[in-house]
């Protein structure tokens, strides 16, 4: 078997989310044709019970412990450096040292990074001929520059310099390495735009869903009181853009949509919810769970998802998972960007507030539909294994470099 040296920013367990999700499966497709070398760190505690599950699947890792306090040393490293202030958080000497002694030693086949941050690790270590994969997911510069547009300096200002720190090194990485790979057609076009240089080296793949665990045929008890009309949002909620999302719902529809539906519930259901998350619970209408056990439960028994994000890159795992589970889906159109167009699939466009207050109350004055359309779409162009066996052909390079 080839040896893939896999550098990941993020352990990729649980696969909790959007970019575990894609990590994790990741994992768990190389980890049976390739010697997985792994390099991750773990950024949050609770993970560390999952490091030996990871390390089962690999021949060798190392599995660095990212400490909370290193936003703030990084942080401030960055700013006197003149570095993005992701790259500063992400240095480590330890996880530097053993990618240098595990090229030295293995002389890895092909290099996967996941995250454009790993990719300093295996700068100027490889020799040419080894094809090195960049998945970027998303531009994530980007984010960062709407991020700068929704707030006030000097945090915009910060969000900003952040924004264009990491779109110089994108394109960085996009030209030393032998392919990028983006979420979307529509984030590897965006990229192309912005790094011409490299275009010809830009490609996308799609996301991937367990269309298995996600089926709404599995018996699940109802989460929910008899009688309420859930829309349900799921996502991590200490991610900034879901916390954005679920507060503009609450400021701009909920209000609108209860006088119209009194058992009407906006569930959110997602880890770590913030303060801001938190204090959502206390109003008529709402209820948040913080993190579940299992979100299916909380997806069948809804009559819809509604995903009001403001701000989403690349392809939302929450709504093929909706999709999968056979729900209709409500969203503005950036929840729903990159999944492609499908007959007959029962998704609603909502991108202002008087727009989802009327379809949301659409949905709720009749009974439960069946998206079977969405579930189909996701069978036919969200499976995991068909979308990794076409990232696995840029890693595949016996006659030399492409």
């Amino acid at each position: 078997m080839k040896k893939l040296l896999y550098l990941v920013h993020r352990l990729p367990f649980p696969p909790n989310k959007g970019d575990k999700i894609s990590s994790n499966n990741m994992l768990n497709y190389f980890s049976t044709r390739w010697r997985v070398h792994l390099g991750t760190f773990v950024d949050d505690p609770d993970d560390w019970q999952y490091v030996n599950v990871v390390k089962e699947k690999c021949e060798d890792s190392c599995i660095v412990d990212l400490p909370k306090s290193k936003r703030v040393t990084g942080s401030l490293a960055g700013l006197l450096t003149g570095q993005a202030l992701s790259l500063s958080y992400y240095g480590n000497t330890e996880l530097q040292e053993w990618v240098r002694s595990s090229i030295e030693r293995e002389c890895p086949d092909a290099v996967l990074v996941f995250s454009g941050v790993m990719g300093r690790f295996v700068k100027g270590l490889l020799p040419a001929h080894v094809p090195v994969v960049f998945d970027a997911e998303d531009v994530d510069s980007e984010k960062w520059r709407s991020y700068a547009k929704a707030k006030h300096w000097p945090v915009s200002w910060l969000y900003q310099r952040e924004a264009d720190k990491l779109l110089a090194y994108e394109r960085e990485m996009a030209a030393s390495t032998h392919v990028s790979i983006f979420v979307s057609q529509e984030e590897a076009a965006l990229f192309k735009q912005l790094a011409p240089e490299s275009a010809d080296k830009i490609h996308y793949r799609t996301q991937g869903v367990d269309s298995a665990y996600f089926d709404s045929q599995l018996p699940f008890e109802n989460p929910y009181q008899p009688g309420q009309k859930v829309l349900v949002f799921t996502g991590a909620m200490d991610y900034w853009p879901n916390v954005e999302a679920v507060k503009w719902f609450c400021e701009h529809v909920l209000q609108s949509v209860l006088a119209r539906e009194p058992d009407f519930l906006f569930c959110i259901v997602g880890m770590k919810p913030t303060d801001e998350v938190l204090q959502l619970d206390k109003l008529p209408g709402v209820r948040v769970t913080g993190g579940v056990p299992d979100v299916r439960p909380y997806l069948q028994h809804a009559l819809a998802a509604c995903l009001p994000l403001q701000i989403a890159r690349g392809i939302q795992n929450k709504a093929l998972e909706a999709m999968s589970m056979m729900l209709p889906v409500l969203a503005t159109q950036d929840a729903l960007l990159g999944i492609v167009d499908y007959p007959d699939v029962l998704s609603v466009v909502a991108d202002d507030a008087d727009t989802m207050i009327a379809a949301a109350s659409q949905l709720l004055a009749q009974p439960r539909q069946m998206n079977t359309a969405g579930r189909a779409c996701v069978l036919e162009h969200y499976n995991w294994d068909t979308n990794l066996r076409r990232m696995e052909d840029y890693l595949i390079n016996d006659e030399g470099v492409r």
